[in-house]
C-alpha cells in the first residue's frame, strides 16, 4: 500500500469507523459545474486538481478503502464517504 495520507487515514481507523472527504465531486460528461473552473486553476497554479466520482472510487481503493457513498450538498461541494475495503 503506497504510503500517503489517504493509507494513514485508512490505518488509525476503528473497526466500523468512516472517513469523511468535504470536496466538489466533478459530473462526468459535458454538464456546466464551478469545480471544473477550479480544476483548470488548480492544475495551473499548484498541480492540483478536482476529481469525479470514479476518480475518489479508484483513489479510495489504491489506499486500502471503500467509496461507500458520495452525498451532495446545497453548495457545490459533496462529502464523500469510505470505509476500510472488505470491511
Amino acid at each position: 500500500m503506497p504510503d500517503d495520507p489517504v493509507s494513514h487515514c485508512r490505518d488509525a481507523l476503528t473497526p466500523g469507523g468512516r472517513v469523511l472527504i468535504v470536496e466538489m465531486v466533478l459530473p462526468e460528461g459535458d454538464e456546466a459545474h464551478p469545480g471544473k473552473v477550479l480544476d483548470l486553476a488548480m492544475l495551473a497554479l499548484v498541480g492540483g486538481r478536482e476529481r469525479t466520482g470514479e476518480e475518489y472510487r479508484e483513489l479510495l481503493a489504491d489506499a486500502g478503502l471503500e467509496l461507500t457513498r458520495i452525498v451532495p450538498t446545497a453548495p457545490a461541494v459533496s462529502v464523500v464517504e469510505a470505509a476500510r475495503a472488505g470491511g
